[in-house]
């Protein structure tokens, strides 16, 4: 089980110093707002109200950095170098935890069993079917620990199989197929675009949905901050969530207009985001949502005592 200062051993000196942040640079009549993401669908809304303006037009300068994982983003936040970052719930969870100032101020993902972006996929020729064809298997996980491998494990677990005796490895997920090919793994899950990708080669298939065997429904990922900066630049934070909200309401109800303008945020060619079941943009907080994950958290030891999800959500600000 992790303890605080295992969770922050690797954390500089000067990474504690930074939780007490400055308040955002002022860029002209704009607000500059340092915000890391990885490249996922769910990431459709920020790149829409960048596309559009949206963030301009809210007095708004987002800087976006792209990373290889949501876990890398919150570990950058919580060193200093950004103001906001959005990824997995999962290490969220695991930051409050081990007390950790960080908060969320906008939800992203919301998982609905009914549309399903997710899926654990192996080679076509592959004959494994379920979770008990995968015990004693090698599978690839972004990072360590996040939501990816949680919501792996869940589903081992939920059909026959015993999660315990899979070894993970961090791999990121553009070298999955590679990796299968290779024999070096026997299984992945991916989320999109590197799911459609895969099954679109011809040379994968997908043989089962995880994220249900969380719950039907729940928060994957979302946009959080320090507490200090939160404090600190309360009024610029407001804006933020309240542009991602309405983002995330258009982009949900006008995918085909949108995908021509985001492609290029994502370098991938718009027939393969066309192509993709699109994740459910989630345009507003609500702790019932967040707390599922806080269970199979618990459940898998990502935590050792239970954290109520309203004490997760930054206060008057979404």
């Amino acid at each position: 089980m992790l303890t605080r200062n295992d969770f922050t051993r690797g954390l500089t000196a000067g990474a504690f110093a930074a939780l007490a942040a400055p308040a955002a640079a002022q860029t002209s009549d704009l607000t500059a707002i340092r915000l890391g993401t990885s490249v996922n669908d769910d990431s459709t809304p920020l790149f829409w109200a960048q596309a559009s303006g949206m963030f301009t037009r809210a007095g708004l300068k987002v800087d976006i950095v792209k990373l290889t994982s949501g876990s890398t983003a919150i570990s950058a936040l919580i060193g200093g170098s950004l103001d906001v970052a959005r990824g997995s719930l999962l290490p969220l969870i695991s930051a409050r935890n081990h007390g950790i100032p960080v908060q969320i101020i906008a939800p992203a993902e919301l998982f609905v069993s009914t549309q399903a972006s997710e899926g654990i996929v192996v080679l076509k020729e592959s004959t494994a079917t379920s979770g008990k064809d995968l015990n004693g298997t090698t599978m690839p996980i972004p990072a360590l620990h996040d939501f990816d491998e949680i919501s792996t494990r869940a589903w081992i677990d939920a059909t026959g199989g015993d999660s315990k005796s899979v070894k993970f490895i961090e791999l990121p997920s553009p070298a999955v197929l590679a990796a299968l090919e290779q024999g070096r793994i026997a299984a992945a899950f991916l989320s999109n675009p590197f799911l459609t990708n895969a099954v679109a080669s011809g040379r994968a298939k997908v043989i089962g949905e995880p994220n249900a065997s969380i719950a039907k429904r729940f928060l994957i990922t979302c946009y959080c901050s320090t507490e200090t900066f939160i404090d600190k630049n309360r009024d610029a934070i407001r804006k933020l969530a309240d542009t991602l909200g309405r983002s995330a309401t258009y982009s949900n109800a006008h995918r085909s207009e949108i995908v021509p303008i985001i492609a290029p945020y994502w370098g991938v060619d718009p027939a393969v985001i066309a192509a993709m079941v699109p994740t459910v943009g989630a345009a507003r907080l609500d702790p019932h949502d967040i707390q599922p994950l806080i269970d199979a958290a618990l459940r898998y030891g990502v935590i050792n005592t239970p954290i109520t999800a309203r004490s997760m959500i930054a206060p008057g600000v979404s």
